[in-house]
């Protein structure tokens, strides 16, 4: 089913202390959705639930991301969540801890009913 792109948000997520990509990401996905509301898609005949949503977290450990618990950021619609080389780890003084950042693309498309 072929898919039209409705939607693209961007957010930023940091952890400040702990290095813990899962909680940068799902603040990166928070980011980029908390200020929409995506009322559009009543009008094409939809439901939020027939959204599919496609998330792309950029952090410098992918590996580290539990993508599920980041598509729990998302309150609709067929959610995936994949994790990517990205995003930036800056070094404490002391080298003992790091912030690090990541960024999130949010995806939202509909079945275009062909």
């Amino acid at each position: 089913m072929p898919r039209i792109r409705c939607i693209t948000e961007m957010g930023m997520g940091v952890d400040v202390h702990g290095r813990d990509a899962t909680k940068a990401a799902k603040r990166a996905v928070s980011d980029a959705i908390r200020h929409s509301s995506l009322g559009f898609v009543r009008m094409l005949g939809k439901t939020p639930h027939d959204m599919f949503v496609d998330v792309t977290i950029g952090v410098p450990n992918p590996e580290g991301v539990d993508t599920s618990a980041v598509a729990k950021e998302l309150p609709y619609g067929t959610v995936t969540v994949k994790a990517v080389k990205g995003g930036l780890e800056i070094p404490a003084e002391s080298g003992s801890d790091a912030i690090l950042i990541a960024n999130a693309a949010v995806i939202v498309s509909l079945d275009d009913g062909k």
